[in-house]
């Protein structure tokens, strides 16, 4: 993942999203503490979570479940293995414009078994991969230079070439395995109360009885000597590390525990040496500490270990058979999930061993992205490629690489294609599924068929709302329990289980609209070009006449419902955070028209049925002031300012840009440029959290995080912050929408679930025909609607 340069690392990751990473993610201390003699310690700066400070306070047990994913799972990182070796594909070599070799795999696959092909398509290159999915058309051949556009190379000091060789298969698998280990080895230190030292802890010789449960708890004790699965650089021959350890597989991995009090022990050796050789050189350790809470707490500088970035602190509370647990972060390490409850306390045990593994697992592969371990892993992707392109060099002008530039991607061989080619790949298919039944053996690669140990209700379970839906629908919102949608039949009002209503006839064509039931309006935009028009309504007008079943409005008799000056519109966006003002601006070609209505209680529902029906609200709205653009925006999104009127603004999207407008002077400052000779704008998102302003600026596959700074006499602060992030969607979204704490990308047969906080994959979810035409947050609920409609429990 990339990240912006900052002027300290203190003002890293740990600090990204501001007051909600602090909240949910913990703050970054500078953890100071004393040895046995007096002398001080220092661990350096810590994230350190220790529940939500939240204003929901959560008895024990009763957190959200539905919040605990494995981030990256690996079944969507480990491409290369999944969907490509042991099937016909083609792979590519070449070199950028500075002269740095690639390599290209693209294979023609089935996603998830849910008869959808796509194309997967994984760029090697010494910063590391990419990843996209690229839809499959029959009657559209996909062409490498496509797919590398796609993945924003353009220009090349030697275009690519397809890799005829099966062998090739062994290289990229080595270049994959770059990317971290799919099984894991995590350290156990049990330390007793009152003990400030590792020296002290790494001494004991047993641990308690509720330590011994809590073992128990975490997976399995095995015999070492003899043992077949991921060992975890443990001795599995002479019993030189201990006869017995603790293993599970949990969710396709294998982990490995290394127990303090399973590894030899020495009365000789005060530091213990063999123990520390292997809980010292782990990514993650688990301390389970004896005692009161109130008792001297652990620190992190307690234990001497330059490689341990992450530990978790455990306590029994034998008074009510429950577990607390607390994180410590080394403070490079990128936030990562899920976040601890408030207060973290687990009475459930499954529960608390299932939230400890997955906070576990994510935690290492978050270290992963670390410069400590990042720099390294590019520097050796580097080499690798480098070295295998130097081997391939030689066979530039030979049969084993293809002299096409820019060959077809196809599906299959042609049927033309001679019997050599036919055995060619049959023998790269041979070679392609030994190795992968050769890396599933030596367990490098996830076990697909373990699961976890309980069953838990993900939070984008869908349920139907409306199937068969008989036209076609180009935009819609809830209204209470009820979905009104724009059809190319009219305006229908769809409930549960019930006939549709009409509520406008096909002469009204609306293109876009939003409901806001809290100000009983219904905002519009209709037809396209000059006939173009934005419409405001009252809900409670609409409602009446739906209920006295009066005759069906056509778009003539709407004339009283037009905003004036919004002929020829194009596009409009309303501000998500109206308070005590509702903003819109409107988009006439390259102008933009600012109009705000002041909020009246006397139009919240409480009200709105002693309004006359025939009022129209039009005159509630007033025009403000009119900005001028050089072309005609894509996409727009309404930011508040922290402080009013005077530093809202108006993000637009054109060209290769994204511009931040002052609503107040009308002045642009530049936001972010796309580097790319092709941009497909998706959305602007405002994240506004918090008291803080952000914005994801969605384009092609890539999603960025913007920090929206205060204006400062005038001008906001644009420049790179360490608040910024950016991230890439396996897939080309059409559509962006944030359902806190999820950011979804719909597809045109997918919805790809992250996580706000820092793009990390949680889920994807395979929907053939998918269409988004409305979202809506209420109640913890996301609804959608793609034909039929979703619910989505965030």
């Amino acid at each position: 993942m990339k990240r912006f340069y900052s002027s300290s690392v203190s003002e890293d990751l740990g600090c990204r999203r501001g007051e909600f990473s602090r909240k949910h993610y913990g703050s970054v201390e500078l953890l100071i503490s004393s040895d046995a003699d007096g002398a001080i310690q220092r661990a350096g700066r810590f994230r350190v979570e220790n529940g939500s400070s939240g204003e929901v306070n959560y008895t024990p047990g009763t957190w959200h479940r539905t919040d605990v994913h494995l981030e990256n799972p690996e079944y969507h990182t480990r491409w290369y293995f999944k969907y490509f070796l042991g099937k016909v594909h083609q792979n590519y070599i070449g070199t950028d414009a500075e002269k740095n070799p690639f390599f290209l795999s693209v294979v023609l696959s089935d996603q998830n078994n849910q008869r959808v092909p796509q194309y997967h398509s994984i760029l090697w290159r010494k910063t590391g991969t990419q990843k996209i999915c690229l839809p499959y058309s029959p009657t559209k051949t996909l062409s490498v230079k496509s797919i590398l556009s796609a993945m924003s190379l353009d220009k090349f000091e030697k275009s690519p070439r397809e890799i005829f060789h099966p062998e090739i298969q062994k290289d990229l698998l080595v270049l994959e395995e770059q990317e971290g280990s799919v099984n894991f080895k995590f350290g156990v230190l049990y330390a007793k109360d009152g003990q400030l030292t590792d020296d002290e802890m790494f001494s004991n010789e047993t641990g308690s009885e509720s330590f011994q449960r809590f073992l128990h708890l975490l997976g399995d004790t095995i015999t070492l000597k003899g043992w077949t699965g991921y060992r975890g650089g443990l001795d599995t021959k002479n019993d030189t590390t201990g006869t017995c350890s603790i293993y599970t597989v949990f969710q396709g991995h294998e982990i490995m525990f290394h127990v303090s009090t399973m590894l030899p022990y020495s009365r000789e050796n005060k530091q213990q040496v063999e123990r520390k050789r292997h809980i010292g050189n782990d990514i993650v350790t688990i301390v389970f500490q004896e005692g009161e809470e109130s008792s001297s707490a652990f620190k992190p500088s307690m234990i001497r270990s330059h490689f341990t970035h992450i530990f978790a602190l455990v306590r029994y509370n034998n008074q009510n058979d429950s577990y607390r647990l607390k994180i410590f972060s080394e403070e490079s390490v990128p936030l990562f999930g899920p976040p601890l409850p408030s207060p973290p306390v687990f009475t459930n045990h499954q529960e608390f061993r299932d939230f400890v593994l997955v906070k576990l697992i994510n935690g290492e592969k978050a270290t992963l992205e670390t410069p400590t371990f990042s720099q390294k892993r590019q520097r050796t992707l580097d080499m690798l490629i480098r070295s295998l392109y130097q081997d391939l060099m030689p066979d530039l002008h030979k049969n084993m690489l293809n002299r096409r530039s820019f060959s077809d991607v196809l599906p299959e061989s042609p049927k033309s294609t001679r019997k050599k080619e036919e055995a060619r790949q049959a023998e790269f298919v041979r070679l392609g599924q030994a190795l992968k039944l050769k890396t599933t053996v030596k367990g490098e690669a996830t076990a697909n068929l373990a699961t976890t140990s309980f069953c838990k209700k993900e939070p984008w379970e869908s349920q139907s709302f409306c199937s068969n839906f008989p036209h076609e629908i180009i935009c819609a919102d809830s209204w209470g329990q009820s979905l009104l949608v724009s059809t190319d039949a009219g305006i229908l009002l769809i409930d549960d289980g019930q006939p549709s209503v009409q509520v406008f006839d096909k002469t009204l064509q609306i293109k876009q609209m939003h409901v806001l039931e809290a100000l009983d309006l219904l905002i519009a935009r209709t037809d396209k070009g000059k006939d173009s028009r934005l419409l405001v309504f009252r809900l409670s007008a609409v409602q009446k006449d739906i209920e006295t079943k009066q005759m069906i409005k056509s778009k003539y008799d709407c004339r009283e419902n037009k905003l004036e000056r919004t002929k020829g519109c194009h596009l409009y966006a309303i501000n998500t955070h109206h308070g005590s003002e509702l903003r819109i601006v409107v988009a006439i070609r390259n102008k933009l028209l600012l109009v705000t209505k002041k909020y009246n209680p006397r139009n919240s529902l409480t009200s709105s049925s002693l309004l006359s029906s025939s009022e129209s609200p039009v005159e509630e709205f007033q025009y403000i002031r009119e900005i001028c653009l050089s072309d005609p925006p894509v996409v727009m999104t309404l930011v508040d300012g922290p402080t009013g009127d005077s530093d809202n603004m108006i993000c637009v999207a054109y060209r290769h840009q994204f511009d931040l407008i002052n609503e107040s002077t009308g002045e642009s400052y530049r936001l972010h440029h796309v580097e790319t000779n092709k941009v497909n704008f998706v959305a602007a998102i405002d994240v506004y959290e918090d008291g803080e302003a952000g914005l994801l600026l969605c384009y092609n596959y890539v999603c960025q995080y913007r920090k929206v700074y205060p204006f400062n006499g005038g001008s906001p602060l644009i420049q790179p912050s360490a608040y910024d992030f950016h991230f890439s969607w396996n897939q080309v979204p059409y559509a962006v929408v944030c359902a806190f704490p999820y950011i979804l990308a719909f597809t045109t047969d997918s919805i790809e679930i992250r996580l706000v906080v820092n793009g990390n994959l949680v889920h994807t979810a395979v929907v053939p025909e998918l269409q988004l035409v409305a979202s809506r947050v209420r109640h913890r609920k996301i609804m959608f609607d793609y034909f039929t409609k979703l619910l989505l429990n965030a």
